[in-house]
């Protein structure tokens, strides 16, 4: 069984939907958990304190351990006072469940500079705010573990939701990086693309009860993308750089491919009709790698040009 027993882990946007849930299962693993959540609306607006503090009581009720944060990600001072809440009151921190958010539906071309920058300030820049201190925290102690929660929409186009899915594909190359500075320290991160009913799919779809009588909600009952969560982590996630999707138990591994394309001769000087000639090839999907970093593209090409980077 995978336990957290002697473990901490913060969970932010923990006092309701999946955050609350993915904090329970935690507790219920042994770890002490730090509930951040500022208790905002879906739309970012007000704060109310008592959303973190009954989800700590549920825990405690439990027999479980666990104290309330109730700071915004959206400021650096805000990212560093969670972190802070987990070393002050428990002396360590071994895990960072990065899930706070908030939602709005708006037409693209009706989207405003202050809608944009609200919502990456929330998942993107608040993401780094509170991986930024709990980082170092981790690199200290040699042992750390990221989830970060991206989504779909980010990953593949979500319409109407322009400023969020470029907020929620940020957040993969921000775990993409922490994943390869961090690895020498033990430090894991990857993401989780999670699909399952909460007050952000009731504004999406927009007619819940229609879907509710097709089956659609109870197959994406929120409990079913807990279980990729709390193993990646977990100290049995062992890898690192990876994205996963959850939907309806269903767990899949989510990656962006890189493929073998066409390369032009050397010296050739191509141009964008040798681009219409060969769009098959540089169009083609198989075969492809799947690039560790950047460094594994370039050197690819290099390889391929006969170049040997590393002898220079």
């Amino acid at each position: 069984m995978i336990d957290f027993t002697d473990q901490v882990v913060i969970v932010t946007g923990a006092g309701r939907g999946l955050g609350r849930l993915y904090a329970l299962e935690l507790a219920r693993r042994g770890a002490s958990v730090v509930v951040n959540d500022l208790g905002g609306s879906m739309h970012g607006d007000g704060a109310d304190t008592a959303v973190a503090d009954t989800v700590v009581a549920e825990i405690e009720a439990a027999g479980g351990t666990a104290v309330a944060s109730h700071d915004s990600v959206d400021t650096p001072e805000g990212g560093e006072a969670i972190v802070a809440s987990a070393v002050e009151r428990f002396g360590r921190l071994d895990a960072v469940v990065s899930n706070a958010g908030i939602f709005t539906t708006i037409p693209f071309e009706e989207l405003s500079a202050d809608d944009w920058r609200r919502m990456l300030r929330v998942h993107l820049d608040g993401g780094f705010y509170l991986s930024h201190p709990a980082y170092r925290v981790m690199k200290s102690a040699g042992y750390g573990r990221f989830v970060f929660i991206s989504s779909s929409g980010g990953m593949f186009g979500q319409p109407l939701e322009a400023h969020y899915a470029a907020a929620k594909a940020g957040l993969v190359g921000l775990a993409n990086v922490i994943a390869i500075e961090g690895e020498p320290h033990g430090i894991r991160a990857n993401t989780v693309l999670p699909f399952g009913f909460s007050r952000m799919v009731t504004e999406t779809v927009g007619d819940p009860k229609g879907l509710e009588e097709t089956g659609f909600l109870k197959v994406i009952q929120p409990e079913l993308v807990v279980p990729i969560v709390v193993y990646l982590a977990s100290r049995a996630c062992g890898f690192t750089h990876q994205n996963y999707s959850a939907c309806a138990g269903r767990f899949a591994r989510v990656f962006v491919g890189l493929g073998e394309g066409w390369l032009a001769e050397p010296g050739s000087n191509p141009t964008a009709d040798d681009i219409a000639a060969h769009l098959p090839e540089v169009t083609a999907t198989e075969p492809f790698t799947v690039p560790a970093s950047i460094f594994d593209e370039v050197f690819g090409v290099c390889d391929r040009l006969g170049i040997d980077v590393f002898s220079q």
